[in-house]
């Protein structure tokens, strides 16, 4: 890795291991979940509430970020760390995912995607060379390629469709590599590591290809992309086991965007160190709650007068001080307390989550974990 960084992997169960990634910002003990800050902030939720809930890492969208504010103006006020006053390790995405989606009239070429603002209509270009150049002002501590990402073939469709899709799908995968090798060349900051990103769908060759490939120009971690697009979970974990037969043991693997709870634990099966994903504060705001005994629709009418916390074992705000019936009050009356504390309750829920993997890892009991975690994602309460 580059000045700074540093990937260890103390121990293992199966193929599931625990990990501490050193960065200039401070470690990461994985496997490891990233709240999504997306434009540097997570709705209703500072970097002091962040600290408080054990977050270890955080984060942010390039796209969004080089819209508003602008890198310039960030980097002047001293990177993400300085602007957002959150003082660990960021890592920001390269935005080309959501220059594609959020952009009806994106153009990808080999130059790179080619679309107008949100914000104004204006005409922009997102190339390998400015997604990495943009990343290296915003001071994040990982920054990721520019990749080029396409829903998975649909094995169902007619077999002139899947072969055109096919063939889509491994162009993608071609020019991902192209620009994951000029990403490489554009960097200018040693002390910023730089994920790689596997892509090819669900075709397990693809997979292979693009990982060994990747692998070969020798970043300092790789990401799974474009899983998590509609695929079943034992496709994903074909996907996954894979792209990791092809790839360096003692780099940090990346599940991207992914991130239910038994998502997650499927994944730390098949030996991926971090996570992201909007569904913790995403489903928080609509009062669906992750909970070790089930998921909790709190804004039902049963709870109305329910005394209990959300989560009896939960140490979070919300479940140490209120009840279900005043969350549920909150939410139903659109109080932004209520938002916010079922927001601080999902991500506590999801580090501790991770802490406890990482505990059952150490003790060699994983498996047991597992099942556990998948059972209770089952349960609606």
């Amino acid at each position: 890795m580059q000045n700074g960084f540093s990937f260890s992997i103390p121990t293992q169960d199966g193929v599931a291991r625990t990990g501490t990634l050193s960065t200039p910002h401070g470690d990461v003990s994985t496997p490891a979940f990233m709240p999504v800050a997306t434009f540097g902030a997570i709705r209703g939720v500072g970097a002091e509430d962040m600290e408080a809930l054990g977050a270890q890492i955080l984060l942010s969208n390039t796209y969004h970020l080089h819209e508003r504010p602008g890198e310039a103006e960030v980097a002047a006020l001293g990177g993400l760390h300085g602007f957002t006053t959150w003082r660990g390790p960021w890592l920001t995405d390269s935005g080309g995912f959501q220059v594609t989606s959020l952009s009806a009239h994106a153009k990808v070429s080999e130059e790179g995607v080619a679309f107008r603002s949100t914000l104004d209509g204006s005409a922009r270009l997102l190339t390998p060379e400015k997604a990495i150049s943009i990343q290296e002002s915003l001071g994040s501590d990982i920054a990721m390629v520019l990749d080029e990402c396409l829903p998975a073939v649909d094995a169902a469709s007619d077999a002139t469709r899947r072969t055109a899709d096919e063939t889509k799908m491994r162009m993608a995968m071609d020019r991902t590599l192209r620009w994951a090798e000029r990403s490489q060349k554009a960097r200018r900051k040693i002390d910023q590591a730089v994920f790689g990103i596997i892509q090819g769908g669900i075709d397990p060759a693809l997979r292979a290809t693009s990982a060994r490939h990747t692998a070969a120009l020798a970043f300092d971690g790789y990401a799974h992309g474009g899983l998590g697009l509609g695929e079943s979970r034992e496709l994903r974990s074909e996907m996954i086991l894979r792209a990791h037969e092809n790839l360096p043991t003692a780099a940090p693997r990346y599940l991207m965007g992914l991130g239910r709870p038994e998502d997650i634990v499927l994944a730390i099966e098949c030996g991926v160190d971090l996570f992201d994903c909007v569904v913790p504060t995403r489903n928080g705001r609509h009062g669906v709650l992750f909970t070790d005994a089930g998921v909790l629709n709190v804004k039902n009418a049963r709870f109305r007068t329910d005394a209990r916390p959300p989560d009896e074992n939960c140490d979070c705000p919300a479940c140490t001080r209120y009840s279900r019936a005043y969350l549920r009050h909150l939410l139903q009356i659109g109080e932004m307390l209520g938002a916010r504390l079922a927001s601080l309750h999902n991500v506590r829920f999801y580090l501790r989550l991770m802490q406890r993997a990482r505990e059952a890892i150490a003790r060699g009991t994983f498996r047991e974990f597992k099942q556990k975690v998948l059972d209770s994602s089952q349960i609606r309460l």
